[in-house]
């Protein structure tokens, strides 16, 4: 049986006032809008599926690994991923992070499982957005903590997506709690407008500084933004005490 030829862009998926004796004819258009209207709103720009993958970079240019960002459209909203493979000359580095948001990117559960030489960390966070409460569990069997966190709460994964969502907008959000384990205070600055080269190509980018502030931390890092409708991040530069780390898309 072919589909039922349907124009969804325009008002056809509202049910006619002409009476029952029509309801046999306009039922399958009723049926294919129902099948094709989205079970959640979309949260642009990135799509269902997006894999991004950047080179991870010595100072000097050299190679040290990859990393990966997965974003993937479920019933209840998002779910990202990432993953850091890279050895460094002292330190070997195999992390990987895993979220679940709702359409509105507020979380409801992040994972992290890091790898950094012997320093291994597993654990969870429960998001309880209704009860602003979250709960914190050591998957090594060390115990859980519960913290409290502000009206849709993120952890540091989501945010990076949130961002890209309120540039796309043309908004800087304001400083914010991020949960990457424990609670940290985001900030986030425009800097300037510039031009990048990526795999060749010249690209337009906004140039972003973001600090991070956590219980015994505190870093600040850049992000440039492509000025494309996805605002992808074309390069990231996170400074170490062995120098600044570059991580630049690749495709």
């Amino acid at each position: 049986m072919k589909p039922w030829p349907v124009n969804l862009n325009s008002a056809s998926c509202l049910f006619p006032q002409a009476g029952r004796r029509l309801f046999a004819v306009y039922a399958p258009l009723l049926l294919a809008c129902l099948f094709v209207t989205p079970l959640f709103p979309q949260a642009s720009p990135f799509a269902d599926g997006e894999r991004l993958t950047y080179e991870v970079t010595w100072p000097s240019g050299l190679s040290l690994g990859e990393t990966e960002f997965l974003a993937r459209a479920t019933t209840a909203g998002w779910a990202f991923e990432a993953t850091v493979t890279a050895t460094l000359p002292t330190l070997e580095i195999r992390d990987e992070y895993h979220s679940k948001a709702s359409a509105s990117l507020c979380s409801s559960e992040f994972e992290k499982n890091a790898k950094h030489g012997d320093k291994k960390i597993r654990e969870a966070v429960e998001f309880n957005q209704t009860k602003h409460r979250a709960t914190r569990k050591s998957l090594g069997g060390r115990g859980e903590s519960e913290i409290d966190i502000p009206p849709c709460a993120r952890d540091g994964l989501t945010f990076l997506y949130y961002l890209r969502q309120q540039l796309a907008a043309g908004r800087i959000p304001p400083p914010d709690d991020i949960n990457f384990g424990a609670q940290y205070q985001i900030s986030v600055t425009y800097l300037e407008a510039v031009d990048i080269t990526v795999s060749g190509e010249q690209r337009k980018a906004d140039r972003i500084l973001v600090d991070v502030t956590g219980p015994k931390s505190q870093h600040g890092f850049e992000i440039l933004f492509g000025q494309d409708a996805a605002r992808t991040p074309l390069l990231m530069q996170i400074p170490f005490e062995m120098g600044t780390f570059s991580l630049r898309l690749a495709q």
